[in-house]
């Protein structure tokens, strides 16, 4: 897979005999429910990638006290595991181009680029690295990771919402997740922010992180 490509080109591999049953949220049961571990959730182990095509990896924030601000990052890249035996041995690591911050007005993008917030020629990357992984419900993981903004690397927390999993008319393997997180900018050192005269900022210092993931299975490698 190529850095930071949006249609990063995926080789398909040959069709099962019969494609695998989704995995429900019976499959997610916490460890301890009684029942053992769904076969299903287990068939989903393996490498997985993210499909840009069909995924965002967003932000919205609170303009003028009044208005809500919503963009994402067009280009990234991923590396996923899913454990469906263990899945505290899941992990995902994503890197985002900062110079790629979209919310569709050009200016407020060269804004965000420059050295006021992401400060894109000096910080290329923003990167996302799981620590741990564990179920939050029937159907939720809560993923802790790193996240890394302008060489500032803090804790965050993101609760992911499992969809299903599907084999596609060609092929592929889908697995579907959104989730979301909501963090102080300030805690990476975006601090800068004009004044209403009503004394409010005009950007929010709370951004919320929204995902909204398609994951495909990576072939294996043989």
């Amino acid at each position: 897979m190529n850095l930071f490509t949006r249609g990063a080109s995926l080789r398909r591999s040959a069709p099962s005999a019969a494609p695998r049953r989704p995995a429900g949220p019976a499959a997610f049961a916490p460890s301890g429910s009684g029942g053992p571990p769904d076969p299903a959730l287990a068939a989903l182990t393996g490498e997985w990638m993210i499909d840009p095509a069909h995924s965002r990896v967003g932000f919205s924030v609170r303009h003028a006290l009044v208005t809500t601000v919503r963009g994402a990052f067009t280009r990234y890249e991923s590396r996923l595991y899913f454990d469906g035996r263990d899945p505290a041995r899941s992990r995902a690591e994503i890197v985002l181009s900062t110079a790629s911050v979209d919310t569709g007005v050009e200016q407020r993008d060269a804004h965000l680029a420059g050295r006021d917030f992401l400060d894109a020629a000096a910080y290329p990357r923003m990167r996302f690295t799981s620590t741990a992984v564990e179920l939050a419900g029937s159907d939720v993981y809560r993923v802790t990771g790193d996240l890394t903004i302008r060489n500032v690397t803090r804790p965050v927390v993101l609760e992911l919402t499992y969809l299903g999993h599907v084999v596609d008319p060609f092929g592929y393997e889908r697995a579907g997740f959104d989730g979301t997180t909501t963090i102080d900018r300030s805690d990476w050192g975006l601090t800068y922010n004009a004044r209403l005269a009503e004394g409010g900022a005009m950007v929010s210092e709370k951004v919320r992180l929204q995902f909204d993931i398609a994951a495909i299975r990576t072939p294996d490698a043989g």
